[in-house]
């Protein structure tokens, strides 16, 4: 993953920068990241009047704080291998458990009570990605599961179609997609993990 993305860029700005003098730690920012993905995911479980809205919002902000924690890092000379890991499960936890919300919050739309086994589904398949991506680095070292970025843009900045599909009102045709989608990349993932383990002769 690159470290100068549009995302970086601005989370380096607004949020690094003035923290640098602080004596903030890196690890205390991610908590606050899981902190806001944890009431992001809350706000959209609500599912009525404008909490879709707020949780959006904090998912935002919860992401922007995902680039901001290892680019205090960075800047910092604070990288440790245990923050990494730190990170890489705080991701976990953030980006799956906004779809479990989501689905949560969608029990009364289209889909009915089948909205909350997808969100499950997709939270489990989001969460499955990251943890093998932990799996994989522990067989290959840091980094190796990452997926090049394109334009100031890494894959992982996908996750922001969740907050604008919302915006959108295109909740439920979300919610679908991952619910397809992305245990589709967990098998994606599955075949490198398998990959790596026949790499690393286990």
């Amino acid at each position: 993953m690159s470290h100068n993305t549009w995302l970086h860029r601005i989370a380096r700005a607004a949020i690094v920068r003035p923290l640098m003098p602080t004596g903030i730690t890196p690890n205390q920012l991610t908590t606050v990241r899981v902190a806001a993905g944890a009431a992001a995911a809350t706000a959209l479980a609500v599912g009525s009047g404008s909490w879709p809205a707020i949780g959006a919002g904090l998912f935002v902000f919860s992401i922007l704080l995902d680039r901001a924690d290892g680019d205090l890092a960075r800047l910092t000379g604070q990288t440790s291998p245990g923050g990494h890991k730190y990170d890489l499960f705080a991701d976990s936890f953030c980006n799956a458990a906004i779809f479990v919300g989501l689905g949560i919050g969608l029990d009364d739309g289209g889909e009915g009570l089948a909205a909350i086994p997808m969100g499950i589904i997709a939270g489990a398949s989001v969460a499955a990605i990251l943890l093998l991506v932990i799996r994989i680095e522990r067989l290959r070292g840091a980094r190796a599961a990452e997926i090049g970025g394109f334009m100031g843009f890494d894959p992982d900045d996908a996750m922001l179609v969740v907050p604008a599909a919302i915006a959108l009102g295109w909740s439920e045709q979300l919610l679908l997609a991952a619910a397809i989608g992305a245990p589709v990349f967990a098998l994606l993932f599955v075949y490198l993990f398998r990959r790596a383990l026949k790499d690393a002769g286990a």
